[in-house]
């Protein structure tokens, strides 16, 4: 029988054909929703997923079927069937009928299917066929009878040129042709631009609008795929960029012809917003006359298209072999070449077993379906016609069904979610070929059981690969950044109780007091894009914050010993030189204005310089008296050194000082709450514990680990006096003990009087007999001369290890002797 339709069919044709986004698919459906049945074939599954919820949100789920290969939603009396070309059950009648991208027809691998929909796939009362207007001559030929119906496209298309990926503009897909190639790609634009969704057509439904939501709501603005995104899905690109011209087409790597590039390039622009298309990478540019071809949709009409005899002869393996090879008798018409389903027949064909069985037309229709199964899983050819066959011995066993005993172990071999993108993808091909069984009831036993632990498997392996690939190419702090950027008034920027930072639901960072500490972005651009995102977000508040920190009274700051200052227990600022009266700080953090900074740095500066006030009372009024002069002549050299060194001086430095001054002075001296004991020379108000954390925390760079019992030592090189006196030690020998335990050996002693000290003593004090003596050893000073007589020797210490005790406690002179002397001296003329 001739393929050529008759014309006598009571079905009116219509051919809607032109560019991408001219609303075509969009027409039919609202067509087909004017008609009480219908159906429509999609070149996608993606695509068919697409168009029936949409359809389910028109009217209601009970009213539309899904049926693809390796996925049937079929409720108890549907009236509009969503399906794709080549699961379009044909048996079924309807008052409206449409197949989506005809152009399909001319397609080497597919095409037989597209073209046997064309002449034979009919409505009752409407046929809409949808694609390029290079169909338009064929189908006149083919259809005398066709209406043609030419539509414009909405927008304009328009050549950008050659781009570098990290150049592309926001709202790009980047076109390539191999999943190692997305993949590539996607990684840098993570690196460089924050993220990227992914689109292929070996995705699941599930995963694919998952990563496509990721593009349209705006959390990343760029979107890598393969050509899939020229079968009409939907999205809001502006900007199509060609990673490369070249693809492999289930044969050979060749070239895109111009309609293919046109058919990728239609998806920037949709409705009336224009778009734009260029390449980017390695590919090379556009010729300008390819350019015009696209920009102008110019194309040559299709010559002819794939045909394959739909009518097959079953009587015996040859003659099925023979109808398949049939040629077509109609001019526009080529016999497709050697499809998998006639390599897997061919193969079966030289099996001795399968021969035998395959005697009968039943068998011999069960052996072409088992060669139908498609090769989701990409393995080689022998492992898929073992399969094949496997599924052939199967349903012409005594069972004539795959058993639990067959599907369970496969099953299980892809029932995991570990691993990842690659392992998680194969496992996926692997569920799409066990749904394709599923699917056919008269293969599986427990047909409808299967089905559903497919369809949850399938999606449960489809969120965890979306979970897999937004984790690995898209970074979603950065991009929230970035849109934050772009988009200041969409932007929600908080600064929660707690002081972390979020960028619309991102955490980017934590405000702490006035600094704000941005989370690692993991490269340049996060970085730059934290600081950037950061300033927006937080400087507003820091503004807010370094003002009431300037307000604040004494009693919100306080001062560690590490030098830190700290602001409502926040860290604030940094003591970073001069002393506790003019003291020198720099405040933590960069953000903000400057003249905010400026007042709060003077606030912390004059909080230090009161608290010094405050917890060095004794030292202020010492310092303050040498500035008036209301100490003079030695008193005030000494209180000059006692205020350089911090309060602590030892003994034996300022030993003659002491020896030449008067009562007068002494009591003076005493005044000012100077205290002169047996090694050291002190202000008592500096060892408390307020005044030392002070003080310590302008010599935080020199403080000294001391241990809890025993003797400390001294660092190398040894800190200067100012260090030693913050911590209330003074240097003997190469060791560090505190004033108070020094004083406290000299009463022992005194009391002790000419016998050695007790271990009672010894314990009191935390050191043992031989650190004691080490410690004696290191105070041994000689007798000073007298300023007065110097004339007089100084008298020999003695080998005691005592001797520096008496030396230092007995009085230079006696008392008495030096009072007569200096009553002469005011005598005399």
């Amino acid at each position: 029988m001739s393929d050529r339709p008759t014309g006598q069919a009571p079905s009116r044709v219509v051919a809607v054909l032109g560019p991408t986004n001219t609303g075509k698919t969009h027409l039919a459906v609202e067509r087909m929703l004017g008609h009480a049945s219908g159906m429509i074939g999609l070149p996608l599954r993606l695509l068919a997923r697409e168009v029936y919820e949409r359809i389910v949100r028109a009217r209601g789920q009970a009213s539309v079927a899904l049926i693809t290969g390796e996925e049937k939603i079929i409720p108890p009396r549907p009236v509009y069937f969503v399906c794709t070309v080549e699961a379009m059950p044909m048996e079924r009648e309807v008052e409206f009928l449409a197949v989506d991208e005809i152009q399909l027809a001319a397609d080497p691998e597919r095409g037989h299917v597209f073209t046997s929909r064309l002449l034979h796939a009919r409505g009752r009362f409407e046929t809409m066929f949808l694609g390029a207007g290079t169909m338009a001559p064929l189908m006149r030929r083919l259809i005398p009878d066709v209406e043609i119906v030419s539509r414009e496209r909405l927008s304009t298309l328009s050549y950008a040129g050659s781009k570098k990926l990290t150049r592309l503009p926001r709202r790009s897909a980047i076109v390539a042709f191999s999943t190692e190639q997305v993949y590539a790609i996607a990684e840098l634009i993570r690196r460089q631009r924050g993220g990227a969704a992914v689109v292929m057509g070996s995705l699941s439904p599930r995963t694919r609008n998952a990563q496509v939501a990721l593009f349209q709501t705006g959390e990343v603005d760029f979107l890598v795929a393969t050509d899939a995104i020229g079968m009409g899905l939907n999205m809001d690109v502006d900007h199509v960029a060609f990673a490369g011209l070249r693809k492999f087409d289930g044969r050979r790597t060749r070239w895109l012809h111009a309609h293919e590039i046109a058919q990728i390039a239609g998806r920037a622009g949709r409705h009336i917003r224009d778009g734009t298309f260029g390449v980017t990478g390695e590919a090379e540019e556009l010729d300008e006359d390819l350019v015009g071809q696209v920009v102008d949709h110019r194309f040559d009409p299709v010559q002819a298209i794939e045909w394959r005899n739909a009518r097959l002869d079953f009587d015996s393996l040859p003659d099925l072999l023979r109808s398949l090879v049939q040629t077509p008798n109609v001019t526009g018409l080529k016999l497709t070449g050697q499809a998998l389903d006639e390599t897997l027949l061919r193969r079966a064909m030289q099996d001795e077993e399968i021969k035998k069985i395959g005697r009968s037309r039943g068998t011999i229709m069960r052996l072409w379906e088992a060669c139908q199964l498609p090769d989701f899983q990409k393995t080689t050819l022998d492992e898929h016609a073992r399969l094949s066959r496997d599924v052939f011995r199967a349903l012409t066993s005594s069972r004539g069904r795959l058993t639990d005993d067959w599907f369970a172990p496969r099953f299980a071999e892809v029932d995991r979610d570990d691993g990842q993108i690659d392992q998680l993808s194969a496992r996926l091909a692997g569920v799409r070929t066990l749904s394709y069984i599923a699917n056919r009831p008269d293969w599986v036993a427990d047909a409808k059981a299967w089905r559903d632990r497919t369809r949850i498997l399938e999606d449960r392996l489809s969120d965890v690969l979306h979970e897999r690939l937004t984790a690995r190419f898209v970074d979603r702090k950065t991009t929230a950044l970035m849109r934050s950027l772009h988009d200041r008034e969409a932007t929600l920027a908080e600064v929660a109780g707690d002081g972390v930072v979020t960028v619309d639901g991102e955490a980017v960072g934590h405000l702490e007091g006035v600094r704000f500490a941005p989370s690692a972005g993991g490269s340049a651009l996060a970085d730059r894009t934290l600081k950037t995102a950061a300033l927006r977000a937080v400087g507003p508040e820091i503004a807010r914050r370094l003002g009431r920190l300037a307000a604040d009274a004494d009693d919100a700051f306080s001062v560690t010993p590490d030098g830190d200052v700290l602001w409502q227990g926040a860290l604030a600022a940094r003591i970073t030189g001069g002393d506790p009266f003019s003291p020198r700080i720099r405040l933590i953090g960069e953000l903000g204005p400057q003249a905010a900074w400026d007042r709060a740095q003077r606030r912390i500066e004059a909080f230090l310089s009161s608290e010094a006030g405050r917890a060095l009372r004794d030292l202020r009024r010492l310092k303050t008296a040498i500035e008036t002069g209301t100490l003079t002549g030695l008193p005030r050299g000494l209180a000059f050194r006692l205020v350089e060194a911090g309060g602590v001086l030892d003994r034996r430095e300022v030993e003659r000082d002491l020896a030449a001054l008067s009562q007068a002075e002494r009591r003076t001296l005493k005044t000012f709450a100077v205290r002169v004991g047996h090694h050291s020379v002190w202000l008592p108000g500096v060892l408390k514990p307020r005044a030392r954390a002070l003080a310590q925390a302008f010599a935080a760079g020199e403080r000294i680990a001391l241990r809890e019992t025993g003797l400390s030592l001294l660092p190398e090189p040894p800190p200067g006096a100012r260090a030693l006196s913050a911590q209330g030690l003074r240097a003997v020998g190469r060791f560090a003990i505190p004033v108070e335990t020094l004083e406290r050996l000299a009463e022992l002693k005194r009391e002790a009087g000419k016998a050695d000290l007790s271990d009672a003593a010894l314990t009191d004090l935390g050191w043992s007999a031989a650190e004691l003596k080490t410690i004696l050893s290191a105070l041994r000073v000689p007798r000073v001369q007298q300023p007065d007589r110097p004339d007089k020797a100084p008298r020999p210490v003695k080998d005691s290890p005592f001797a520096a005790l008496a030396a230092l406690t007995a009085s230079p002179e006696p008392a008495r002797r030096k009072r007569s002397r200096r009553r002469k001296a005011r005598e005399a003329p």
